[in-house]
């Protein structure tokens, strides 16, 4: 049979997919019975909503039917429910993979069988037959086929073959593969060769027993299985009913994409599981990966299938601070992790130019006293006094008290060496030059302190022999929220991979594990104060300039920088999945607002990230023109924008 070609299908609603792991709870050699449960087990799943449905191995048998596998009624009665089964898909729009013991030619096979609408699409033998410790499938079962053969069943000639995919030709990108328990497990998977073929989907029908560990084991299997091959990956294993004259099955079902457990049965339990895969993901996932299916040498064979196109119901959620991990243990490991590479990025560039002294303008403000917090932490590690990094202040029109006390206390705190600076009367005299009405707060009266306070940072760093440490972060870069030839440049920015919602974190685990009350006092202090450029003169004291009031929420930048950067996600698919995540916190109008305003900066400042100073990567999402991120400062926002519009 030929490989069919691929084709260009109607999309499901943003490429997301329901799938189900169901664990029917069987007899032991009572097709009749096994048939009729996972007939009304799998119109369960399809009134939830799954389009992929999948069963455990040899479930409409059973697993541990032993030598009974060789009785002629057993088999024979099987495949008569594998038909039952296949009529019951006949008006569900959902694919459904059962396991039954199949002969061809005198021999017996361990079979998945795929059914849609009615009708057995293909027979996937398993290719790896365990013979050890409690397994002896050898006495019953013969190895599958690779090249597919015809097969009769009934009436009809079905596919049967290991090399063997289905291709939904109305969900872009979606194919299915399918193994079976033990071919997981080995060296050369089956689920390989079908991801470096176009499977996007593997499907594994197992009956995988349990034994202590066993489970932890599992699913690091079934984790690194999507992740290297980048795929969804349904995991669906026997459970009660299986005979427990010498092993125990737990019913363990995993459901996981590009090596993140979406959902997970417990075991024991007999529970069906869902999950909604994005295929449209894995597409991107792949197409950012040049090293992916480098070679396709296997002959395999194609059998399409259709799903009606429609808006999955989502059960899956998107975290609200992707840069950002939601336990305690996880973020302050991942906190101490960053912390380290920015602080070993810098020890680099000062080992190879062989300068003594940094300097870093704090403001109070929380980019600064995280570049202020490296900074240390490396001369720390070089063994160099903290003296010679010159933290420097410079107040202007828009400096608090507050902001500059803590700039100061947070210097001397950490035993850096403090200069002041007062930049009003260089600004004034530079207004004066360029005919700027100082009582006119525009652009260029913001922008004239910013780049006043670079051209001190920068000239006493000459002066001093020293480096400019820059402190904007990811998020500011991602916007071009930065001053161009301002706060923009340095000779080392070791935020530059760092994004807004994260800075935060970064801080406040300093604060908690510093050891020294005074630190963490100002340390919180400057957590509670809101972002603020301080460059417009504030009110009563108080700060007037929020950041976030002007370019808007960095949880809503961090989250549409992440989807769109990492996951490839379009805005109409990143304002969907923003809706939900933020549902309560923004309505569906903010959301749009600020999504357009993301992509409409993120396009028109792309000039700035493209000369960007040196600095290091820290997570999977990056901005540096000569690593992540390389796109022109011209490109067009249209495509982007107008989808937006049609929102």
């Amino acid at each position: 049979m030929p490989i069919l070609e691929g084709r260009e299908g109607i999309d499901m609603k943003h490429g997301f997919i329901k799938v189900a792991a169901v664990t029917p709870r069987i007899r032991v050699a009572d097709p009749v019975y096994n048939g009729q449960v996972i007939c009304e087990e799998l119109g369960r799943a399809y009134e939830q909503g799954a389009k992929i449905i999948v069963f455990p191995e040899l479930c409409l048998t059973g697993y541990t039917c032993g030598d009974l596998f060789l009785q002629e009624i057993l088999l024979e009665e099987a495949k008569k429910q594998l038909f039952t089964v296949a009529e019951a898909t006949r008006d569900k729009d959902a694919v459904v993979i059962v396991g039954l013991p199949v002969e061809r030619d005198g021999k017996l096979y361990n079979v998945a069988a795929v059914l849609k609408s009615g009708k057995i699409l293909g027979l996937v033998p398993k290719a790896n037959i365990p013979m050890y410790a409690e397994f002896y499938e050898g006495r019953h079962f013969t190895e599958g086929n690779r090249e597919t053969v015809g097969l009769r069943l009934g009436e009809e000639e079905v596919p049967f073959g290991t090399n063997l995919l289905f291709e939904c030709t109305t969900l872009r990108g979606l194919m299915i593969g399918c193994e079976i328990c033990e071919d997981l497990w080995v060296a050369d998977s089956p689920g390989t060769t079908h991801a470096l073929m176009g499977a996007t989907v593997i499907a594994n029908l197992s009956a995988s027993n349990e034994t202590i560990g066993k489970d932890e084991y599992r699913e690091l299997l079934v984790k690194s299985a999507s992740g290297r091959l980048l795929c969804g990956y349904i995991y669906c294993s026997a459970g009660e009913g299986e005979s427990t004259q010498d092993l125990v099955f737990g019913g363990h079902n995993l459901i996981a994409e590009n090596g993140t457990v979406l959902s997970q049965s417990k075991r024991f339990k007999g529970e069906t599981i869902y999950a909604d895969l994005d295929i449209h993901r894995i597409s991107h996932e792949r197409r950012r990966m040049g090293t992916f299916g480098k070679e396709k040498e296997a002959y395999y064979t194609v059998v399409p299938f259709a799903l009606e196109p429609e808006e999955t119901r989502l059960q899956r959620g998107f975290d609200r601070y992707p840069f950002v991990p939601g336990d305690t243990a996880t973020r302050n490991k991942r906190c101490e992790e960053i912390i380290s590479i920015q602080s070993y990025g810098l020890k680099k560039r000062y080992e190879h130019t062989g300068m003594k002294k940094a300097v870093v303008g704090v403001s109070g403000g929380l980019d600064s006293t995280l570049a202020l917090l490296v900074a240390v932490r490396t001369f720390d590690m070089l063994g160099l006094d903290r003296s010679g990094i010159i933290a420097v202040t410079m107040p202007c029109f828009g400096t608090t008290d507050r902001t500059y006390e803590n700039a100061c206390r947070l210097a001397k705190t950490l035993g850096t060496s403090l200069e002041e600076v007062d930049i009003k009367e260089a600004v004034l005299v530079h207004f004066k030059d360029i005919g700027q009405n100082p009582d006119c707060h525009d652009v260029a009266y913001e922008n004239g302190q910013a780049r006043e306070r670079t051209q001190v940072l920068m000239d006493f760093a000459n002066r001093i022999g020293g480096l400019v440490i820059g402190t904007g972060d990811m998020s500011e870069l991602a916007l071009g929220w930065a001053t161009y030839n301002g706060d923009h440049m340095s000779m080392y920015g070791v935020n530059a991979g760092v994004p807004k919602t994260l800075v935060r974190h970064l801080v406040r685990y300093y604060a908690d594990t510093c050891g020294q009350e005074g630190l963490r006092s100002v340390l919180l202090d400057v957590l509670d104060t809101p972002v603020s450029p301080e460059l417009l003169p504030p009110v009563d004291g108080v700060i007037a300039q929020k950041t976030e009031d002007l370019v808007g929420p960095y949880e809503l930048h961090d989250f549409f920088l992440y989807y769109m950067l990492r996951c490839g996600f379009p805005p109409e698919k990143l304002y969907r999945i923003a809706c939900q995540s933020f549902e309560g916190t923004y309505d569906a109008d903010t959301v749009k607002k600020w999504l357009k305003i993301f992509y409409r900066r993120f396009f028109q400042q792309q000039f700035k990230r493209s000369c960007l100073p040196d600095g290091p990567k820290v997570g999977s999402v990056a901005v540096s023109p000569r690593g992540d991120l390389r796109m022109p400062s011209d490109a067009s926002a249209v495509l982007w924008l107008k989808q937006i519009e049609e929102l």
